[in-house]
């Protein structure tokens, strides 16, 4: 992490971290890094959304760079519009799931790819140093306004075809998915049923797309007699799937039938994933072709083991999912489609959800200030070798060990003051003693920070 980005751009409360004042050096730095060229911005619902947007236009605007307003977007969108046009870069305006206080940045490679940690590191350079590009009056960048979201449904249908007709319920979280999710299942032939489908900016249930965040959309469903249900968090880069039964189909399952699909679609190859994923997708998609390549948390990583590699898919357990066929943005209104064309080739996801092996799979956020973060993971580190029995090591992103029927994940949050704790057992019991013994060093290794 640097001194402004984090996992996933830059991120943090409006007006406390996230000011007009830092988007307008952003929008600076980045017409700088870039020298000449074109830039898509795009907004996600947040009430702060447009101020911030037009601090940073007019940062880059001030540096000589066009740029391409494309106005309320999903980040799918900015990510299509940037290979659409031809940009040099994109910037989405997005907190992502975070509450509707936090807001930020997050800026796109002209192949829709997110900055690398090296990129970032380059334009935070150039942010400390205040060295921008300075042009003169006559040579200020254009501003022009497009509207994407047709052609991005045009090719979406050229990609993805259903041979049937499906009753969906959408739940876009007042989020930037409203202004086209629905739109594209519709066209895909499907009846749609929309929850929270007003982008207002005021979000009525957590946005990360979870099995509490959408007991509202699973009541729906069975209530409705539907098909599946498809949610989004805030930017729509995410998926989260209620099943034709009413349930919640967790993470580590999604990602399996969906990479398993990817191959039978595209063919056998690598599926890249990261190292909070567990062994339930290796166990489905080898009998299937499929490779899994592990990498650190966040999507500009799977990306770029995608590419470094040519994978056929790639995919996080939090419902972050990247087609590299269709592009290198993380996209849930994409998923959204290809979930409708799995169900239609392959039957209902409560059927499909049968061949995923079932583990255990258990989480903690443990709370932990950010210049505390670096020390406890280094006690962490030397501590969890001496706790556990374990046969392998991955120390990637974070501390991960295995043993041949469980794992665990230490790893701190890109973009909250907390450590996570993800571990996978085979029994609930074993689960539970591993998760105890972890709680407890990480507490502790806090504490001695």
């Amino acid at each position: 992490m640097g001194k402004y980005f984090g996992t996933s751009g830059i991120r943090g409360v409006f007006n406390d971290c996230a000011t007009p004042e830092l988007a307008l050096r952003v929008g600076k730095a980045l017409g700088t890094y870039l020298d000449g060229g074109s830039v898509v911005v795009g907004i996600d619902t947040r009430t702060s959304s447009e101020t911030l947007k037009r601090a940073l236009v007019s940062g880059l605007l001030s540096t000589g760079t066009e740029v391409i307003d494309i106005g309320l977007a999903p980040t799918p969108l900015t990510g299509f519009a940037i290979r659409l046009y031809g940009a040099d870069a994109g910037v989405t305006i997005t907190a992502s799931h975070n509450p509707p206080e936090y807001n930020g940045i997050k800026v796109w490679q002209s192949n829709g790819m997110a900055y690398t940690p090296e990129m970032e590191a380059e334009l935070e350079a150039i942010l400390d140093s205040g060295n921008f590009k300075k042009i003169p009056w006559n040579e200020i960048g254009t501003l022009r306004r497009a509207n994407p979201r047709g052609e991005y449904v045009k090719r979406t249908l050229e990609m993805v075809e259903l041979e049937n007709s499906y009753t969906v319920v959408l739940d876009t979280g007042n989020g930037a998915g409203s202004v086209l999710s629905p739109y594209l299942q519709r066209e895909l032939g499907n009846k749609v049923i929309s929850l929270n489908a007003h982008p207002s900016g005021f979000f009525v249930r957590e946005l990360e797309p979870n099995a509490k965040s959408l007991s509202a959309l699973a009541k729906t469903v069975k209530a409705m007699k539907a098909d599946v249900g498809i949610a989004h968090d805030g930017d729509a880069d995410r998926i989260g799937v209620i099943d034709d039964e009413g349930n919640f189909v967790e993470y580590e399952v999604m990602l399996s039938l969906i990479a398993g699909y990817m191959l039978r679609k595209f063919g056998k190859g690598k599926v890249v994933t990261t190292v909070d994923a567990g062994f339930a997708l290796d166990d489905y998609v080898k009998p299937l072709g499929g490779e899994v390549i592990r990498t650190r948390v966040g999507d500009v990583a799977v990306a770029d083991e995608l590419v470094r590699h040519g994978g056929v898919f790639g995919g996080e357990p939090s419902g972050t999912w990247i087609i590299p066929q269709w592009n290198f943005t993380p996209d849930g209104i994409f998923a959204g489609a290809l979930v409708l064309e799995m169900i239609d080739r392959l039957g209902p996801i409560s059927e499909l959800a049968k061949d995923v092996p079932r583990y255990v799979t258990l989480r903690a956020k443990i709370p932990c200030p950010n210049e505390k973060k670096a020390k406890a993971m280094e006690i962490i580190a030397k501590e969890a070798l001496k706790t556990f029995e374990y046969k392998r090591l991955i120390d990637i992103d974070g501390i991960r060990i295995e043993n041949d029927d469980w794992w665990i994940l230490f790893r701190p949050s890109g973009t909250e003051p907390i450590m996570r704790i993800t571990l996978e057992a085979h029994t609930e019991e074993k689960a539970k003693e591993l998760m105890e013994k972890a709680e407890r060093l990480v507490r502790e290794a806090i504490a001695r920070s």
